[in-house]
């Protein structure tokens, strides 16, 4: 009887000698995703067996030929939290790579390729690359699986999480900038066990269904990433939430700081180069995580008492910020408050010359600009809205003729549309389109790095049809019973979906992003190709405006599959 390892490594040497490229890799990493069925169940179960989430994990990452003591060796900077934990992530990978440090940096999701995800010195790694170490993992666990195939693949995540280590390794960076997943305690990230300095970020309510459904649980999660004797830091958070990460650090054993606003440093407000008020906040984190990485990595000969001389050991007050949570004390909590210090011309570049793409994000072309902002969280949602009412009126302010405003919109997971939409109501719409996160109807998804099988198509479009309904409820419009949003019609071979409910000129629900982008500028960008329908015209306010203001939220993945659609002739690189 032929062993089943054997026969797995002949198959394995006749696959070899095919060639394996990106596209290769792709089409494998993609067979790794849950589908919508299973990841259902697991919803369901609330994370029942999450406690087996760090054991697996390390199984499949030295399954991959990635041993735990080399991973040891990656000097790491492990950050957590709600809202905007990439983009400290990218402050702190702009920082150090202008100290002249080699970096490595993993986040998710990816906005257009999922190489994006590994980046080595701020870019995606090359597709070489990646389909090279891909294919060193993939082959590795392959071949030590058990006999009796008892052993799975990894997850897709997972993959991608192992894989980053092995790229990290194998490129020899000087610094691993990890971004948590989903939660911290047991995200696979978290297998991590000596990092340099942890962080939090804002924390708020997202993915409850795995997280639990108050902010107290999410913070015992995502303060989860804490380890012993390893410097954290923490933004301010609402009381209820910075009492949990304060007696999780003190139960872990690590000393915890809170982040004094950037506008405290000495000398001059460094310019950012993200926009957002929130951002502030982001970029003092990534400065206190920055420095503290290089006190503990840089200069050996500092003892642990002249780091914690670094620190103020002054108590700073922690107020309640606006949450979701509707039963959140309004009290004040004193907590250790990291001190100042002088930023450096070389941490200024840094965060001046961050980029971030799809994060408060500004594309201007001649009769139309795209705000892109992958807020997906009540509280990022209400940044987002700020941010583009500010900048939307100033270039309301200067232009001569009249003004069109539309959201194109679409959410993913268990989050409350009424939530995410609420906010953005005071930024005067004057239309809005759903749509699923498709680039388009004849894309053919086992080539596409933005492939998505954790839920169908079905469900996707009734999702629209829901946003719809509570778009329209917030505007106080009455609407009709909606349609079987499965339902089609055919038009020169290109299927549109029929509006989910009646709602005149003041909203449309399109099945892919394609047909939404070009019926919506009408051939007002030569780059772009009009979507004309006799059945749909664009209605005046929009096809008379001299310049439309577009805004895309309310998800990474929507964001990302627009620029796949504008392409790289008007997004530019990523």
């Amino acid at each position: 009887m032929v062993s089943r390892r054997f026969t797995t490594a002949v198959h394995l040497s006749a696959e070899i000698m095919q060639q394996r490229s990106y596209e290769d890799a792709v089409k494998k990493l993609n067979s790794l995703q849950t589908n919508a069925q299973v990841l259902e169940q697991i919803r369901r179960s609330r994370g029942r067996l999450v406690q087996n989430n760090l054991p697996d994990m390390i199984g499949f990452t030295e399954r991959a030929g990635v041993k735990m003591e080399d991973v040891d060796k990656l000097s790491v900077i492990h950050i957590s939290g709600t809202k905007g934990k990439g983009s400290t992530c990218a402050f702190c990978e702009s920082v150090l790579r202008h100290k002249g440090l080699k970096t490595g940096f993993y986040s998710s999701p990816h906005l257009m390729e999922v190489r994006e995800r590994i980046r080595i010195n701020g870019k995606p790694l090359p597709k070489d690359k990646f389909a090279k170490y891909f294919f060193d993992c993939w082959d590795n666990l392959l071949n030590n699986g058990d006999d009796d195939g008892k052993d799975s693949m990894p997850a897709y995540f997972r993959f991608l999480t192992l894989l980053s280590f092995h790229v990290f390794l194998q490129e020899k960076v000087d610094v691993a900038i990890l971004e948590v997943g989903i939660g911290g305690a047991y995200d696979s990230t978290n297998i991590i066990r000596k990092p340099v300095v942890c962080g939090v970020t804002s924390l708020g309510m997202d993915h409850v269904s795995t997280l639990g459904g108050t902010l107290e649980s999410i913070a015992w999660q995502k303060a989860g990433i804490f380890k012993p004797g390893v410097p954290a830091f923490s933004v301010p958070q609402p009381e209820n939430a910075m009492t949990v990460v304060a007696d999780r650090a003190k139960e872990i054993k690590a000393p915890l700081h809170v982040v004094p606003s950037l506008e405290h440093y000495p000398g001059k407000l460094p310019d950012l180069g993200l926009e957002g008020e929130h951002q502030l906040l982001n970029a003092s984190l990534a400065l206190q995580l920055c420095r503290t990485w290089l006190l503990r990595t840089q200069d050996k000969d500092k003892t642990l008492a002249d780091e914690e001389r670094q620190t103020n050991t002054t108590e700073s007050s922690c107020e309640d910020q606006s949450t979701d949570e509707p039963s959140a004390k309004k009290a004040k909590v004193e907590f250790p408050v990291a001190q100042t210090f002088d930023v450096s011309d070389t941490f200024r570049s840094g965060l001046k010359n961050t980029r971030w793409c799809g994060r408060n994000q500004v594309i201007v072309r001649p009769q139309v600009t795209f705000y892109l902002d992958g807020a997906h969280t009540p509280k990022s949602m209400e940044a987002c809205a700020q941010w583009f009412k500010k900048r939307a009126d100033e270039e309301k302010e200067s232009e001569s003729g009249s003004v069109a405003r539309v959201l194109l919109f679409n959410l993913t997971g268990d989050r409350d549309p009424n939530s995410l939409l609420k906010p953005v109501m005071k930024c005067n719409f004057d239309h809005a389109i759903f749509s699923p996160n498709t680039v388009n109807l004849n894309l053919k998804s086992s080539d596409s790095d933005l492939t998505n099988f954790t839920v169908t198509r079905d469900n996707q479009l009734r999702w629209c049809v829901e946003n719809q309904r509570v778009w329209m409820a917030l505007r106080g419009a009455g609407f009709q019973p909606h349609a079987d949003p499965s339902s089609c019609d055919c038009k020169d071979g290109s299927h549109v979906i029929k509006n989910g409910h009646d709602d005149g000129p003041y909203s449309t629900i399109f099945p892919c992003v394609s047909q939404a982008i070009r019926w919506l500028l009408g051939g007002r960008d030569p780059l772009i190709p009009a979507f004309c329908r006799d059945d749909l015209p664009l209605p005046d306010f929009i096809s008379q405006a001299s310049r439309l203001q577009v805004l895309i939220g309310g998800s990474l993945h929507l964001v990302g599959t627009v620029m796949k659609v504008l392409g790289p002739e008007i997004v530019g690189d990523v």
